[in-house]
């Protein structure tokens, strides 16, 4: 089942450095948002602190309040492992395990989790790649190694492994940056499906990619390089690429900076 995501007042570090500054917005269930602005202004960071994966940085650390359905994230004796399970990410760059075969890709989570039983990890192989428009094209070689397959393949193969383990949320850092034309358009097609079972959230650059996938659009900035990213502006989609309420908005989307 999908959440809502509020976050509140959330202030992000890495170490005596402030990352992104009083960040306030929530997202609705099986809606699509994206996270757009220019290089370095917390994107990444921000996306990366709904899952916890910031704290793989050492020093890093949060001030301020990340819930899931009214559960706070961050709360005292909440094992970041544990959420992780809920909240889903893939990353820019496909990253299969490369010493795996297809299907031990799919199922890495699960057996994780402790899921042993062939019948059920079978299902589940079958049931995440058909969600991830990826079943037609594997099912044949499912114990061939996912490396070998195309970048576009990877990366659907990724988001097939991130659904595997059955998350609320799921977290998209760039995921066609790294892709061609046809990849990607596969990505934003499956992205428009996800949406149906899942909250998603995604970084992006590419503003028509924002425009075309996404229900809510976040704005991010900072004043100068070295001060801390802030969200200048949250919206419905067609309204801040047709009538933002802030000039920096308009300037970004219309190409004048950035």
């Amino acid at each position: 089942m999908a959440r809502r995501i509020d976050v509140k007042n959330l202030d992000i570090y890495y170490g005596g450095f402030h990352a992104v500054e009083d960040v306030s917005m929530t997202v609705e269930p099986r809606t699509v948002t994206a996270f757009i602005g220019p290089s370095g202004c917390g994107k990444s960071t921000l996306l990366r602190t709904l899952n916890r994966m910031h704290e793989v940085i050492p020093g890093a650390h949060v001030k301020g309040n990340v819930q899931l359905d009214g559960t706070d994230l961050y709360g005292q004796g909440v094992d970041p492992v544990a959420v992780r399970r809920v909240v889903g990410i893939v990353f820019q760059r496909p990253n299969p395990f490369p010493s795996m075969s297809i299907f031990d890709n799919v199922a890495s989570g699960l057996r994780l989790n402790g899921v042993k039983n062939k019948g059920v990890l079978t299902d589940a192989v079958e049931r995440s790649l058909m969600a991830a428009n990826l079943w037609i094209e594997v099912k044949d070689r499912l114990g061939k190694a996912g490396i070998g397959l195309s970048g576009g393949q990877q990366q659907r193969l990724c988001i097939a492994r991130a659904i595997a383990v059955e998350p609320q949320v799921l977290l998209m850092d760039e995921p066609c940056s790294a892709l061609d034309p046809i990849s990607t358009l596969a990505i934003e097609d499956l992205i428009g499906e996800l949406k149906e079972k899942y909250t998603v959230v995604i970084v992006t650059h590419n503003m028509q990619q924002a425009a075309r996938v996404s229900d809510q659009t976040a704005f991010f900035n900072l004043a100068a390089q070295g001060k801390p990213g802030k969200l200048i502006e949250i919206g419905p989609t067609e309204k801040i690429f047709s009538n933002p309420d802030q000039q920096a908005t308009e300037d970004y989307i219309t190409g004048r900076f950035g």
